[in-house]
């Protein structure tokens, strides 16, 4: 295995449940700072923006800075004001922030995030009539399932995604993972190479095996929507399996830390 000299890792199901840390997750992060090891927490996360993503890790005793999120609204944010592109929304409410002061476009898209129960028939329904009507479809994620607050799994934005390609005979352009892009780009954020870097998530799929598609070492933990046989079939198949967040980094971290790092 390449050496690895930093680390992308997932949010929900690996760092916390709910509103409450998973164990051994603070501890975790804790060690990486200490070694001076650099890492980014990259999540298809749609349905809350990047502060009150960071209000509500420091609400959890884990103070972040903004810049180590990288979400899919900040990739889209780029793509819509490069593109010109005139976005109809259908995500959250409290995402909006996010979006907020872009400029003006003429280029008709239907940007498709977390939308959660504002997935109505009606919402869908207006999305669908503007992809018949040719607007660019981009979907900020395309996960099958996330583990809700009372770790039981739930419908994610993917269900949606689907339903809407269906309907309008169009594929839409994913920009969260397991876009290579997205993987890269938060890479480059570290002055890293893909093969220099590790992806932690309790997504077999769209954590592990995408980033191992996209060059980085897979680590798929045993916590949040991981259940038994998760990684059976998928090819390429996750680097490797381990307990969990600290188990993932005393594993790759320990030499790392020892031989010194950096905390870009």
């Amino acid at each position: 295995m390449t050496r690895i000299s930093g680390f992308l890792i997932d949010l929900g199901g690996v760092v916390y449940q709910g509103d409450h840390l998973i164990e051994g997750s603070a501890q975790a992060i804790e060690a990486l700072r200490a070694g001076g090891i650099r890492f980014r927490f990259l999540t298809n996360t749609t349905s809350a923006p990047r502060r009150s993503i960071v209000a509500k890790l420091a609400a959890m005793g884990m103070d972040i800075e903004p810049q180590h999120v990288f979400t899919p609204a900040m990739a889209a944010r780029h793509l819509i004001t490069a593109r010109g592109l005139k976005p109809h929304f259908l995500v959250a409410p409290a995402l909006m922030e996010d979006f907020a002061d872009l400029p003006a476009g003429d280029r008709p898209a239907v940007v498709l995030g977390d939308a959660g129960d504002d997935f109505t028939y009606a919402a869908l329904n207006a999305a669908f009539r503007l992809l018949e009507d040719g607007a660019d479809f981009i979907a900020l994620a395309k996960n099958r399932k996330f583990a809700g607050p009372d770790g039981k799994p739930c419908l994610d934005t993917g269900a949606f995604v689907a339903a809407l390609e269906y309907a309008s005979g169009r594929e839409a352009e994913v920009i969260g993972k397991p876009a290579p892009d997205f993987f890269h780009a938060a890479c480059a954020d570290m002055g890293l190479d893909a093969a220099e870097t590790a992806m932690i998530g309790d997504d077999a799929e769209f954590d592990a095996s995408a980033a191992v598609a996209c060059g980085l070492t897979g680590v798929l933990v045993h916590t949040g929507k991981w259940a038994p046989g998760a990684a059976d079939g998928l090819t390429p198949a996750p680097s490797m399996e381990v307990k969990d967040l600290r188990a993932a980094v005393d594993r790759l971290a320990l030499t790392l830390s020892q031989e010194g790092g950096s905390t870009n």
